[in-house]
């Protein structure tokens, strides 16, 4: 009887913790999509630098072909300001904006022409991104990490170049045709046609 009774209790105590797990997630899933929101509101509300016409504005939106401009291609994405805004946007509301973080960085890298800056930036690169528990470690195999860390020695402009191609084609292949699915992009979408849901000010 007592084995009954604390079975019971067990199951009981499982239920509840599941429903509260549940609860959990639904609760961080609202969060996110206020998050994004708030984000796409600060970013669109925000004036715009670019010297164009859309200068003399209060605030920018990108324009409908801008828009669709950016479901052609992750290189065409990402050469928009706003449509790398809005991916950044997108990939912290899935809690993976390492990747874009590590892709722009070796971007920037590679302009760098001092060999001392290109050493303190490649250290900076790989205890930031691809050492093991660095703060926003991205996920790299065995042999592209060792050949960083070889590389390391002697820094060059192209010693993250297969690290970074590998990022690339994850974010092309996983996280933007997400993005184009998103919330997010859909939103932006209506928003370039005056019919923002959520954005409207």
């Amino acid at each position: 009887m007592q084995t009954a009774l604390y079975l019971v209790m067990m199951h009981q105590a499982a239920h509840k913790d599941l429903s509260e797990a549940s609860d959990i997630l639904v609760e961080n899933k609202r969060n996110r999509q206020k998050d994004w929101r708030s984000r796409l509101r600060y970013f669109l509300q925000r004036p715009s630098t670019m010297k164009t016409s859309f200068s003399r504005r209060k605030s920018y939106r990108p324009t409908a072909d801008e828009v669709n401009e950016w479901a052609q291609s992750l290189e065409i994405l990402l050469a928009y300001k706003y449509g790398l805004a809005a991916f950044r946007i997108f990939l912290k509301s899935e809690f993976c904006e390492e990747n874009l973080e590590f892709w722009l960085a070796c971007e920037d890298f590679r302009k760098i022409t001092s060999p001392a800056k290109t050493a303190s930036r490649a250290k900076w690169i790989y205890e930031e991104f691809i050492m093991s528990e660095a703060p926003k470690e991205i996920n790299l195999d065995f042999y592209t990490k060792d050949a960083i860390t070889q590389n390391l020695q002697l820094p060059t402009p192209s010693c993250f170049s297969a690290a970074q191609k590998r990022v690339y084609y994850l974010m092309e292949n996983n996280s933007y045709p997400r993005f184009l699915q998103s919330e997010i992009y859909k939103e932006l979408r209506a928003v370039s046609l005056g019919e923002g849901k959520y954005l409207k000010t």
